[in-house]
């Protein structure tokens, strides 16, 4: 690290879960660094979150060691929070927070949450070992499905009509996405 990138280190928050409990409004805390979520989401973004809960959870069906989540905070360590627009959680007990790494996660891309979704919380996914990590764009009609391979996320290909198989998860799904954005498309 040079000497300018360490003065300005120096002088960045270092908070903790301890104090983002005690936080007003809905924040992230990446590394020590609070960051503000967007203002409620809009019409279309909420729809999808639960078109992609409601999916997931009925698949969940005969699978008891799961659960899907929606904006639940995951404890990755005392500096950093992050709010998955939607997770699936296998074998977690607890009650508070997700305290294990999720199994597949899906984030609905906005205008102001695109960079932070496809570039830091990408990276993050990736070093915590998420299994899929999949882009929704709502402009587009479109998502992005991303594998781990290693602790580095391989692009499977991008869906807007198509069914994908999450076969190697804890508990196997299916996910329509013709289902998803049908209703959305004019």
């Amino acid at each position: 690290m040079n000497l300018e990138a360490l003065k300005l280190y120096e002088h960045l928050p270092n908070y903790t879960y301890d104090d983002y409990k005690k936080w007003e409004g809905d924040w992230e805390l990446i590394a020590g660094v609070p960051y503000a979520m967007a203002p409620a989401p809009v019409k279309l973004h909420q729809k999808l979150v639960g078109m992609i809960f409601a999916q997931i959870e009925s698949s969940l069906e005969k699978c008891s060691e799961c659960e899907a989540l929606i904006d639940s905070d995951w404890k990755i360590d005392s500096q950093t929070v992050l709010k998955p627009d939607v997770a699936l959680v296998c074998g977690d007990e607890n009650p508070d927070f997700i305290s294990k790494t999720p199994e597949l996660i899906f984030e609905v891309l906005s205008p102001s949450t695109a960079k932070r979704d496809e570039g830091l919380k990408f990276s993050i996914y990736e070093q915590e070992g998420v299994k899929y990590y999949v882009l929704v764009y709502p402009d587009a009609l479109m998502a992005r499905i991303y594998k781990n391979d290693n602790f580095r996320f391989v692009k499977m290909g991008e869906c807007d009509t198509e069914r994908f198989e999450f076969n190697d998860l804890r508990c196997p799904l299916s996910f329509d996405f013709d289902f998803l954005f049908k209703k959305f498309r004019r």
